[in-house]
């Protein structure tokens, strides 16, 4: 029997229990046994929270740049150092394998160092509006902020995002993937050891935990990553305790686009890596639409359909599993009423489609690597994220078709397009509706590029100086000298 994990949430500098005493527990995907427990952290300990970040996010916001990013580089190699505890303990809660849980722990501390290099650049202007006076602007922190955060990447997300709030000089309430909370609580750890009492709170919960956040009147800006529909209720709760700045980074529908110039070994790669089967799908990067030229059509399917076929699905502890379970019930069953809709609706399913027999998935929540062709724009398939090991080909005869199809759904993410001529992809990741563009690759984010999507895919912009200075807000002083006392005026010296 494994050991039950008993986690705590971080406020005011202490690893504490909810208000209330309540905890809710963590299931394993891979056998549904139970694998911990937290706080269920209630509106009292929301308010409690804030009350201790105000408090350190003032003396935070008076400290030197410097100091900001001494402390931010220590805490990235400590959480780099608990690499393979943290990344074992991801595995076991969200499913996802072993490899790329790792490489979250690591990207997460290099994000860190990023935004800590990056903190000089919080400077404002000097702007030449008239002869006789000067003006500039600074930046200036919010003050508390709240970030919410997914079940997909849980402490990539929690870890790394601290830290561009903290360097722009506020403090933090981050809540937790209720499905995936348990590393959260060796974040909490980590941040009681190397922030100020109060800088960083960590609320493990549920729905009403992230709600008490969003619509704190005094927590004026909001960060989240997760579906549209759970974004677009934050935005409608925010808007209804006061005007606040609010971005979300939410799901995608992405195209991978080849042209018939395109290398068919090269787009079969891309359309099996960038679906993110090691996370079983649940990306919202995902290029779960891929969109073939009718000459090169056939042999990329056929070869997509050998790639999936010898994927092994399994334990994701086991470095040589390509991909494990779905991260809940809830997940499972919406994935599985999705397939069967597509095959319903006249989809013809290559690969996949249902869960695995065998020992071992008699338990959990298993969804085969899942393949259609035949897809068109009429299907729910076509235009619902799926957050699931399913991808969807599609045909198309002309660049103008191609688009269509490709922004024919309420997303805006990523798009991969595929070709050898400069002007078609020039073309293309002009006309293609997304935030975010990869010529010849897919699903690789680069440092300090700004990622984020249009249309219902959200608004605003991470992963570089954008999101550092969105925790910022610009005020410009205006400074005419003939009027102004001078330094040392007697009114000065009472």
């Amino acid at each position: 029997m494994t050991t039950v994990f008993e986690g705590q949430m971080l406020i005011d500098g202490e690893l504490v229990e909810s208000v209330s005493g309540e905890r809710f527990d963590s299931i394993n995907p891979v056998n549904e046994e139970l694998i911990g427990t937290v706080p269920k952290a209630t509106a009292d300990d929301v308010e409690r929270a804030y009350q201790a970040a105000r408090r350190a996010q003032m003396e935070w916001a008076e400290t030197d740049m410097g100091h900001r990013i001494k402390i931010m580089n220590e805490f990235a190699r400590d959480l780099g150092s608990r690499k393979e505890e943290i990344a074992e303990l991801e595995v076991r809660d969200t499913g996802n394998t072993i490899g790329p849980m790792r490489q979250d722990v690591v990207t997460a501390a290099d994000r860190i160092r990023l935004y800590a290099g990056l903190g000089y650049e919080l400077k404002g202007e000097t702007i030449p509006a008239t002869a006789s006076g000067m003006h500039i602007t600074v930046r200036e922190p919010y003050g508390v902020v709240g970030r919410i955060i997914p079940f997909n990447h849980p402490i990539g997300f929690a870890a790394s995002r601290l830290a561009p709030a903290l360097v722009a000089g506020n403090s933090i309430l981050i809540k937790p993937p209720e499905q995936s909370p348990l590393s959260a609580c060796i974040l909490a750890e980590m941040c009681k050891e190397h922030f100020p009492a109060g800088l960083v709170n960590i609320l493990t919960g549920e729905g009403a935990t992230g709600e008490a956040i969003v619509k704190h009147p005094n927590i004026k800006r909001i960060a989240f990553i997760g579906s549209v529909p759970t974004g677009m209720r934050i935005q409608n709760a925010a808007s209804e305790v006061a005007v606040k700045s609010v971005s979300l980074e939410l799901g995608g529908k992405n195209p991978l686009i080849a042209c018939p110039d395109a290398d068919i070994d090269q787009v079969a790669t891309a359309a099996i890596r960038g679906m993110n089967f090691a996370w079983q799908g649940q990306s919202c990067g995902s290029t779960s639409r891929i969109l073939l030229h009718e000459s090169l059509h056939d042999a990329v399917v056929a070869k997509m359909v050998e790639k999936l076929k010898v994927l092994r699905i399994g334990d994701p502890l086991d470095p040589d599993v390509n991909t494990g379970p779905v991260n809940s019930k809830k997940q499972y069953d919406r994935i599985m009423m999705l397939i069967q809709e597509a095959k319903d609706q006249g989809a013809e399913c290559l690969v996949g489609g249902g869960r695995p027999t065998g020992p071992g998935f008699e338990l959990g929540y298993w969804v085969q690597p899942t393949l259609f062709q035949g897809v068109n724009t009429s299907m729910n398939i076509a235009k619902t994220e799926v957050f699931g090991p399913v991808v969807s080909v599609f045909k198309w005869s002309g660049l103008d078709e191609a688009l269509e199809i490709a922004n024919d759904v309420d997303y805006g993410l990523t798009a991969s397009i595929f070709t050898n001529d400069f002007a078609t992809a020039m073309y293309l990741s002009r006309k293609v509706n997304v935030g975010y563009v990869w010529i010849n690759g897919t699903n690789t984010h680069f440092r300090n590029v700004p990622y984020g999507g249009f249309k219902n895919s959200g608004v605003g912009r991470e992963e570089g100086l954008d999101e550092l200075l969105s925790y910022t807000e610009l005020k410009a002083i205006n400074w005419n000298p003939q009027t102004s006392a001078a330094p040392g005026s007697a009114w000065r010296q009472k």
